[in-house]
């Protein structure tokens, strides 16, 4: 799977500065429902708080994967964050988070979002890949890192 294939330029956000899980779930609405002008922004925040109830989708290693399925679109929709600070995240490893690949996928796909997130995952695994994403001084140069990695 191309990750450029479900995130977009405009959903490529280097150096953000928020200091709350909650807070980073906010800004992921708001992209998304820029995006998807269909679905609410409340909407879209619940879904990801309700998954985020169900249990921490920090992996580790300083990676998240938040997610929330929705009526209203067809395709899986990404936005990925690299925070210029760790954030409280509850991961599974306790550590702090920095770089979140936030999905919004349609509802009932259940095979289709299973194969992205796993997708995702493999290529959060590669150190390389990760540094890289860590160190994009801008959103534009973290795109072009997604799209190289492609």
């Amino acid at each position: 799977m191309k990750l450029s294939s479900i995130i977009n330029k405009d959903c490529s956000k280097a150096a953000v500065l928020f200091n709350s899980k909650k807070r980073i779930l906010e800004y992921v609405s708001e992209l998304a429902h820029e995006q998807l002008p269909q679905l609410e922004q409340h909407h879209i925040l619940s879904a990801l708080m309700n998954r985020e109830k169900l249990g921490s989708t920090g992996i580790g290693k300083g990676i998240a994967l938040p997610h929330g399925r929705m009526e209203g679109i067809e395709h899986v929709f990404a936005i990925l964050l690299v925070s210029e600070q760790t954030i409280p995240f509850d991961a599974i490893d306790n550590r702090p988070v920095d770089i979140f690949v936030a999905l919004i996928v349609p509802e009932g796909d259940n095979q289709q979002h299973l194969k992205t997130l796993s997708a995702i995952a493999d290529k959060l695994k590669n150190k390389e890949f990760c540094k890289q994403l860590r160190h994009a001084s801008s959103d534009s140069e973290l795109y072009s890192i997604i799209a190289a990695q492609d």
